[in-house]
């Protein structure tokens, strides 16, 4: 019993390793620099072929010198890829369902995203770089200077069919040289059948006015 529960959780092992880590964030924003650390954690969830991931925030890394009217602010990150993948998937929150006070921190909530792999492995994701879009403008642009680990580890699995094997090449041409092959289908046929019937029928014709013109000519007396 002790040896197949230890076989049964050997096989439910987690194909995701998430972790909440601390992100130091510089930000320049139009009243100057700032600074914060909010905690930041990633999740993703199956969707097909496709995952769907979730970055949270659990502080604000900026405010505003005035007030923002609902609907205003939307925020946007980052996620950079390691592991088994390359490049970055960019995530976005909605915008802010009410208005958020002059000099408070702008909560930015979930910022939600797509990834698609193109091969399967393990994958991580680290926060990048947050934007707050406030007021028709770039507000607040802030960057990672603590060198974060992954906030996410997740075992990805590319979609089916995609092997990248390359096309398979099956013309049946054998040939060595570049001319092309004698053509020899019922059309080609076709084709010399109807030519070496239109020359006997020439020929025919052509003997025929021959005859005539010796038949019709005059004998000399």
């Amino acid at each position: 019993m002790a040896v197949t529960g230890s076989a049964v959780l050997l096989f439910a092992a987690p194909v995701a390793q998430a972790a909440v880590i601390d992100v130091n964030y510089a930000c320049e924003t139009k009243i100057g620099p700032k600074s914060a650390v909010s905690p930041v954690d990633i999740k993703a969830v199956r969707n097909g072929d496709s995952y769907t991931i979730t970055m949270s925030f659990e502080k604000g890394v900026s405010d505003s010198p005035v007030d923002l009217p609902k609907g205003v602010m939307t925020p946007r990150a980052d996620l950079v890829l390691g592991g088994a993948a390359s490049g970055k998937v960019q995530v976005k929150g909605v915008p802010n369902a009410a208005l958020i006070p002059a000099n408070t921190p702008i909560k930015i909530g979930q910022l939600t995203g797509t990834y698609t792999p193109e091969k399967s492995g393990k994958v991580t994701f680290t926060a990048g770089t947050l934007t707050v879009h406030a007021l028709g403008m770039d507000a607040a642009v802030c960057k990672p200077t603590n060198n974060p680990r992954p906030s996410l580890e997740l075992d990805v699995t590319a979609a089916s069919g995609d092997s990248g094997g390359g096309s398979d090449d099956s013309s049946g041409d054998t040939g060595s040289g570049g001319g092309e092959l004698p053509r020899t289908g019922p059309l080609d046929s076709a084709t010399a059948l109807a030519t070496l019937g239109g020359t006997v029928l020439l020929t025919g014709a052509a003997g025929v006015l021959w005859l005539t013109r010796r038949t019709a000519r005059p004998t000399a007396r």
